[in-house]
């Protein structure tokens, strides 16, 4: 004898009709993936999808069934074939077939785009070349054939490429669907829990980070996007970037380009200010003991010029911290304004139930929760970044980053 909804669900797909409130059936969730392991993005936001996860103090588990999954590559440590056999879906060898659960048109009503983790080259830029526009166009050819689209999310940057990236952003308005994408650091809890009013003017702001360029700085790069974003009348785009390495990073400092107080300000704000050494790691003034340069063997400084006149630094330095931490100065407020985004140890790593957390309101909504232009942006400003590096670290203009958006009217990161 059938169930309520499996009565439900077998008598909705006959008849083509749709349901709402209790009485739909669960969205049906497609993961696209390069590899699918313990640790990996995919093993992050897809179990998010099968078990629930912790949020607000309670156990969540979305009303959604993941259906199918294709993986790229399948390195040791390989979860899709036991993940499959456990939840009841099925590993397809192709995109197409996954969303089309083997069938002909458009079986799912959700899709999960996972491009992180893998074995793939880099490019001289130094950046991994992570199939996330060639899986996105194999997804949208699966739209137009079907004539229907459904929500995308697309873990991380968009792509290695702008143009790419801007692509992408053309063909989900275009095919009329909502689409997500980007960090889990905008989305995290922040300590403080900061969130900048909206239509301040930021004289400066100055973000800190550390880990390899391409991953790591984009994390850097779009949670100081989610602050200063929220300035004025919206985002307006870039102007130039520049990105330099070394001791010109120090000589920077001394000659003003960023701020040392925001500096100051940012590393008070982190948890793993490493010190004289990691055991010992006292809790010290990092900038005015002069203790930085002998911490960090190579400093990144990425230079942020926007086309309104602020002007926003991203310091990368390994070695001196383990984590990631904003700091800004407001116009009429005279206290600096810094937090950090937090960043929960693993295996749980809570901060990536954030980041679920708004994919599934987009699934359920067909509204994403920020806009995909966030993370269009950010995507430009890494890669016009890392031309700078190859370019003997000249400062580049960025016409084509002329990406402008309204933030969101709330906030988006997790609260405590």
């Amino acid at each position: 004898m059938l169930t309520r909804r499996e009565f439900l669900q077998t008598s909705v797909a006959a008849a083509g009709m749709v349901l709402t409130g209790a009485d739909a059936p669960p969205k049906r969730v497609a993961i696209i993936a390069t590899i699918y392991r313990y640790l990996s993005h995919a093993q992050h936001i897809g179990d998010r999808f099968l078990v629930g996860y912790p949020y607000a103090g309670a156990w969540h588990k979305p009303d959604m069934k993941v259906v199918s999954l294709y993986v790229d590559q399948k390195p040791e440590g390989d979860l899709s074939a036991a993940r499959a056999r456990e939840f009841g879906f099925q590993v397809y060898p192709t995109i197409a077939e996954a969303l089309c659960c083997g069938g002909r048109d458009l079986a799912v009503d959700a899709v999960l785009i996972i491009a992180e983790h893998g074995d793939y080259p880099r490019n001289e830029k130094g950046q991994i070349l992570y199939p996330r526009y060639e899986f996105f166009q194999q997804c949208a050819q699966v739209f137009e054939r079907s004539g229907r689209s459904v929500p995308v999310y697309n873990d991380k940057h968009l792509s290695y490429s702008f143009t790419k990236a801007k692509s992408m952003v053309e063909t989900s308005r275009r095919l009329r669907f909502p689409m997500l994408g980007g960090s889990s650091l905008p989305v995290t809890f922040r300590l403080p829990e900061l969130e900048l009013p909206p239509g301040c003017e930021i004289e400066e702001a100055l973000m800190v980070g550390e880990g390899g360029s391409d991953p790591m700085d984009f994390h850097a790069l779009e949670a100081l996007q989610c602050m200063v974003e929220r300035r004025g009348q919206g985002e307006t785009g870039v102007k130039a970037v520049q990105l330099i390495e070394g001791e010109a990073v120090w000589r920077a400092g001394e000659e003003g380009r960023w701020s040392k107080d925001l500096l100051i300000s940012a590393l008070s704000r982190s948890d793993t200010p490493l010190g004289v050494d990691e055991v010992e790691s006292r809790p010290e003034d990092l900038v005015t003991s002069g203790q930085l340069p002998k911490l960090v063997a190579n400093p990144a400084a990425y230079f942020i010029e926007y086309r309104d006149g602020l002007k926003a630094t991203l310091l990368m330095l390994n070695g001196a911290l383990k984590d990631f931490n904003f700091a800004a100065r407001l116009k009429g407020v005279p206290r600096v304004q810094a937090t950090q985004f937090l960043l929960t140890p693993e295996p749980n790593v809570t901060y990536s139930a954030c980041l679920v957390h708004g994919i599934e309101q987009m699934f359920q909504t067909r509204g994403a929760p920020y806009p995909i232009e966030r993370t269009l942006l950010t995507s430009g400003i890494l890669e016009s970044c890392l031309t700078s590096k190859v370019q003997n670290h000249q400062r580049l203009e960025t016409p084509h980053l002329d990406v402008t958006y309204r933030p969101p009217g709330g906030s988006n990161f997790c609260r405590s």
